[in-house]
């Protein structure tokens, strides 16, 4: 973990406030001593602002370092990486402060909006805090180009990854350093993708997520590469679509349907069409329950692997019904059916057989099985609130 440039105050604060820098050099400067004018004016809390330079090749580092000397409370952490995910993930790591937040260097959300920001988690009400730009009573002033592409995106997170949140990427964060541990282990990306992962995984353990609408201006001088960034979000939502129970579900059924479909066409000739149904299945069946128990549902070791197993079989005996049944009505309506309609009816019957084993998994055989994602439990003790 890369060290700052000057020394942390050894007295603890109640907010780090984080500014990720790349080549900032016309406006590092400015920003810094405004967010300072503004925190030391217009804050009861004792605070501590951060320039993470993210590998600046211009004159950034020197200008950062010069600020840490002659402004009170701002140090400098040096990465030689690029990513401002990298950026965040170490300024945050390193932090002692009860409240770690971050800013974009523009400040481009009015300042006015970081006590709104931090006070539900100085409480305790919340573990994580965003700023956002798309609910009632935000002020915005950017281009329809940037308006369209947030709101598209904030609504595939919705129908994709069920976001309770509505603004992921603005640039007006802060998190409870309690939580930020558990938070960071879960977060992979090291760029833009940052910010929507964190929230996901607040998400998906039942953590707080307190919204504050913001006034915000756009920045003319950003030199973000848009469609580089979508390009980089989408890979990061269709990751994060795996992730989830049920893709990981579905992707072992569809593996188990093929299998199941081979094997009945090669076994139809020897054992005919019900004999090869049964067998086709039961030894899909094993198979799969062994899958779902490990990749799906989280569970290892051979402790109950027997009684799961038994399980899976007897989820097993309501897809041979369902399958069985399909071939009988089949039968009756043409006793000797070409083999493709007879595998077509089999593969939909197991389609819907399939739905039936992950109700039976998830809320009978695995329903204790825990989300090895999901382990924060909720505190219900306020942090303290102490100013300066």
């Amino acid at each position: 973990m890369p060290a700052p440039a000057h020394q942390l105050e050894p007295r603890p604060v109640d907010l780090e406030v984080v500014i990720p820098v790349y080549n900032e050099e016309q406006t590092l400067a400015l920003s810094i001593r405004r967010l300072h004018g503004y925190l030391s004016s217009s804050t009861p809390l004792r605070w501590r602002i951060l320039i993470a330079d993210n590998a600046s090749t211009d004159a950034t580092p020197e200008i950062a370092r010069s600020l840490a000397v002659a402004l009170s409370g701002v140090n400098v952490l040096r990465l030689e990486q690029k990513g401002r995910g990298r950026a965040l993930r170490a300024g945050w790591s390193s932090s002692t402060a009860r409240i770690v937040a971050y800013m974009d260097v523009d400040l481009s959300t009015d300042l006015r909006a970081l006590l709104p920001l931090v006070s539900p988690l100085l409480s305790g009400h919340s573990e994580v805090a965003i700023g956002t730009r798309l609910a009632p009573g935000s002020r915005v002033t950017r281009g329809p180009k940037r308006e369209f592409i947030s709101r598209a995106y904030n609504h595939l997170l919705r129908a994709s990854l069920r976001a309770r949140f509505s603004d992921a990427q603005c640039g007006f964060k802060a998190v409870r350093s309690d939580v930020l541990p558990e938070l960071l282990a879960a977060v992979e990306d090291q760029d833009w993708f940052f910010d929507t992962e964190l929230l996901i995984a607040a998400q998906r353990r039942g953590m707080r997520i307190h919204e504050v609408a913001v006034d915000w201006i756009d920045d003319p001088d950003s030199r973000v590469d848009i469609l580089a960034t979508v390009l980089a979000d989408l890979r990061g939502v269709a990751r994060l679509i795996w992730q989830t129970r049920p893709a990981r579900f579905m992707a072992i059924g569809a593996g188990s349907t093929l299998a199941y479909a081979l094997l009945f066409v090669a076994l139809a000739g020897t054992l005919g069409s019900r004999g090869a149904n049964a067998a086709a299945l039961t030894l899909t069946a094993v198979a799969n329950t062994a899958a779902n128990r490990r990749f799906t549902f989280g569970v290892r070791g051979r402790r109950r692997i027997v009684r799961d197993q038994l399980g899976g079989l007897l989820v097993y005996v309501i897809a041979l019904a369902l399958t069985d049944v399909s071939l009988v009505l089949l039968h009756r309506i043409d006793p000797r059916p070409p083999r493709l309609i007879e595998v077509s009816v089999l593969v939909l019957a197991s389609l819907g057989a399939t739905v039936a084993r992950y109700v039976g998994m998830s809320t009978w055989l695995f329903a204790g099985a825990r989300d090895p994602r999901r382990r924060y439990e909720p505190s219900i003790r306020p942090l303290s609130t102490q100013g300066n």
